[in-house]
């Protein structure tokens, strides 16, 4: 047998093909190049083979021009000489009689990633595009997006964009699909595809010959129409109505997302959409496929935030099953803590009190914080259950049953009595971090009303050098400092011994400075000592209210069946703004038909043009001004340039501000969510020393934000620039908060 991936492989191989006997048996010369294929998929150097295998595709067997074109594929970008043998070839098949060849070698010359193919792909895809057989349209019309992706930046071809917006209306209902996609990744510089209103009408109209795929990418792009009266918006309601019922779960998110948003200013009908959702989402929530139910928990908290108690009626649906994975039960842990009521409190704490002892400690521990969640409702039921659980002895338990009391303490102090019988012997089991701190916090804080308080501290003391974390070790500092104020007699001598290995001992500076602070602070009596320590705290109840206020629907409307419910409205706003920014492009609609321009007549307008060959612009870090040198310069400087941006919905600066730190932009100023009007000041410096000083300012709610632009050198260019990279991350946060 010759050497795997061998010359002498190569030779047989080779042999085979060119054999004239075995050209003749098309299964004889279908297995040759089969054979290529399993060498070249075991990453084996089959280069050699490329005259041979482009012969090979000349044949009329169809299922080994599919395997030549895996083959052409693959090796064209490393042999595009060679490629151009294959290139004659499928130029030839995309005149077939047979639809099939025809589509295939559309595919395959559209998958050769080779420079210059752009020329040769033209004339077969408009031909293609044209094409009675709906396959070799659709192939044509993927085809489209390939080519422009290989075109680079290269200016877009407006009649091919013609040929695709008149595909819309193709019969074939999958090319109409393809269009869109292809439409959207061709134009995605300018925006994406537009839908206005003859666009919107004709895809509501085809709605119903699409599969579940296609009715989901349509009703995704019908986002991006607004209906122009009440009645049309409702005449749409009521014909996507149906869908809210599909047995596709994508296409139920789908309409359910396109009806919160066009239904913005109808809670009403909001309200009533969500409650006729609820069946799909539960039975998504117990579907067998793991990412479909944890998407689906998490969309439900995110109902939850706005209609408390929407599910409780189904709270069973939402106990965890052994054989769900960890990231599933967390989630439902979470979603019951948010349904409990007086009717299910009792049956909701038992289910999780059978979580807290599963051999998962990650599991087990999210139980009991769960639990302690409850507490702050229902105090009494959960402080006996968790008490119970400290029974058990076990270390990981133990420590989530502190810290849950540590929380609960904080949160309601009603219970701190209860809470400070269950402490003693705890101080056994405990050996993580966290324990370690609540423990030490709840007896330097509340250690009046434990007894031994102050012996336990003591074990601690007497261990601090071998302690590992130092923050238990300034927690400890603390906590004796408080107790020494309520039991002086009890905590002098170890207090004096604890600042002595903290001043004189301790190699952490975090710690040796917090013991010198105590230290000084005591020399300055002990009544400072209690003003400092013991001054009156926040109230408890502030971080409960937040956490509990009902959300409106419209604040989270646009980020329904996206990925911000599953990483969280703060981490995806943070992903996306990584995301690198791409210089806005204006297309030249001079090659349009007037046809084409009709459809775009409705489209969105834009006060300044920007175009990306106006150079590159690197915005250095770190370049602060002050409110007072701001306003100096910006007083001293003419307006460089106006524009206006599309905007709608709530403001929310946090995100703003973070998407502007990620491209060097500082904010000098901003005004607080809700104000009207809204105003920002932004400060930028390119490597060139030129400044940029920017003024945002929004009237009022779903309007557009005037920005105005000042430049401290004149430098056409980089303005340019730098305004298509403000209005790149001010269109990524718009799409967020709209």
């Amino acid at each position: 047998m010759p050497y795997l991936g061998g010359e002498e492989t190569v030779r047989e191989l080779r042999r085979a093909l060119s054999n004239p006997h075995v050209q003749a048996d098309r299964l004889r010369y279908r297995a040759a190049v089969l054979r290529v294929i399993r060498h070249m998929a075991r990453g084996e150097d089959v280069s050699g083979l490329f005259p041979e295998m482009v012969k090979a595709s000349a044949a009329a067997d169809v299922v080994q021009k599919k395997l030549v074109s895996l083959y052409v594929r693959a090796q064209a970008p490393q042999q595009p000489q060679l490629a151009l043998l294959a290139v004659n070839t499928l130029r030839k098949d995309c005149a077939h009689p047979s639809p099939a060849v025809r589509g295939l070698a559309l595919r395959s010359m559209c998958g050769l990633r080779m420079p210059g193919i752009q020329e040769y792909l033209q004339q077969p895809l408009l031909s293609g595009l044209r094409d009675k057989a709906s396959y070799v349209r659709r192939a044509a019309v993927l085809g489209c997006a390939k080519m422009l992706r290989l075109q680079g930046d290269c200016e877009v071809d407006g009649a091919l964009v013609n040929e695709l917006y008149s595909l819309l209306r193709d019969q074939d209902p999958i090319v109409v699909v393809n269009c869109l996609r292809a439409l959207e990744e061709i134009l995605k510089k300018e925006g994406g595809v537009v839908i206005n209103k003859p666009i919107a009408h004709h895809l509501l109209n085809r709605m119903a010959d699409l599969d579940q795929w296609g009715q989901s990418e349509v009703l995704t792009f019908l986002l991006r129409y607004k209906p122009r009266s009440e009645q049309e918006l409702f005449d749409i309601l009521n014909l996507l109505d149906g869908y809210l019922k599909s047995s596709s779960p994508s296409v139920v998110m789908a309409a359910t997302k396109l009806f919160l948003v066009l239904a913005r200013e109808y809670p009403h009908v909001q309200a009533d959409v969500l409650v006729r959702v609820k069946g799909p989402l539960l039975s998504a929530c117990t579907s067998e496929s793991r990412e479909l139910c944890f998407t689906a928990l998490c969309h439900v908290r995110q109902i939850l935030g706005s209609l408390p108690g929407h599910f409780s009626s189904h709270y069973k649906k939402f106990f965890c099953s052994y054989s769900e994975p960890h990231y599933i039960k967390c989630q439902k842990m979470e979603v019951l803590c948010e349904l409990v009521n007086d009717e299910n409190v009792q049956q909701v704490l038992e289910e999780l009190k059978g979580y807290c002892t599963d051999v998962s400690v990650e599991l087990a521990q999210g139980a009991i914080f769960a639990i302690g969640n409850i507490a702050r409702t229902y105090t009494e039921q959960c402080v006996g259950i968790l008490t119970e659980l400290l029974g058990l002895q076990q270390e990981h338990i133990t420590s989530a049953v502190v810290q849950a009391f540590r929380d609960l303490v904080w949160l309601c102090p009603q219970c701190t009595d209860a809470v400070c019988q269950a402490l003693p012997t705890c101080e056994d089991t405990i050996q993580d971090s966290e324990g370690k701190q609540a423990l030490i916090w709840l007896l330097g804080t509340h250690g009046e009303k434990v007894p031994n308080a102050p012996y336990v501290l003591e074990d601690f003391v007497e261990n601090v050098k071998s302690e590992m974390f130092p923050a238990v070790k300034m927690e400890l500092l603390t906590a004796l400092v408080r107790l020494f104020l309520s039991r002086p007699a009890e905590c002098q001598d170890m207090l004096g011994r604890l600042l002595y290995y903290c001043i004189e001992e301790e190699m952490d500076m975090a710690v040796r400075d917090r013991g010198l602070f105590y230290y000084r602070l005591l020399q300055s009596g002990v009544e400072e000592v209690k003003r400092v320590l013991c001054s009156p705290k926040s109230d408890p109840s502030l971080g409960l209210l937040e956490d509990k206020t009902e959300r409106p629907v419209n604040s989270w409307a646009s980020e329904f069946n996206t990925l911000a419910p599953v990483y969280g409205r703060e981490r995806w706003a943070l992903i996306t703004a990584h995301q690198p920014a791409e210089p806005s492009y204006i297309g030249s609609t001079d090659s349009r038909n007037r046809d084409t321009e009709s459809l775009l007549s409705e489209g969105s307008k834009e006060v300044l043009k920007v175009h990306p060959d106006t150079g590159n612009l690197t915005l250095i870090p770190d370049v602060y001004l002050t409110a007072e040198q701001f306003e100096k310069i910006w007083l001293s400087l003419d307006t460089s340039c106006q524009l206006s941006l599309p905007w709608s919905g709530a403001v929310h600066p946090d995100t703003i501000q973070t998407a502007l730190h990620v491209v060097h932009i500082q904010t000098i100023a901003m005004s607080k969510a809700g104000v009207q009007p809204w105003k920002a000041y932004l400060s930028a410096q390119d490597d060139t020393g030129c400044l940029f000083l920017t003024e945002l300012l929004l009237e009022a709610a779903d309007s557009e934000m005037q920005v105005s632009v000042k430049q401290r050198e004149a430098k056409p260019e980089a303005l340019q620039t730098f305004i298509s990279a403000l209005r790149t991350v001010m269109g990524t946060v718009a799409g967020l908060e709209s």
